[in-house]
């Protein structure tokens, strides 16, 4: 599933990396740590 974020964000022209919300202090990632850019979508 994060996977499936990411590259969605990425087709989007977002940098899924940088997209960060603030939750009790810490900033986390939208994707978390796990997503990866799946190549075969894009092509």
């Amino acid at each position: 599933m994060h996977d499936l974020n990411t590259t969605i964000l990425q087709l989007l022209g977002f940098d899924p990396t940088k997209i960060t919300f603030r939750h009790q202090g810490r900033n986390y990632r939208l994707t978390d740590v796990h997503g990866e850019i799946v190549q075969d979508i894009l092509m």
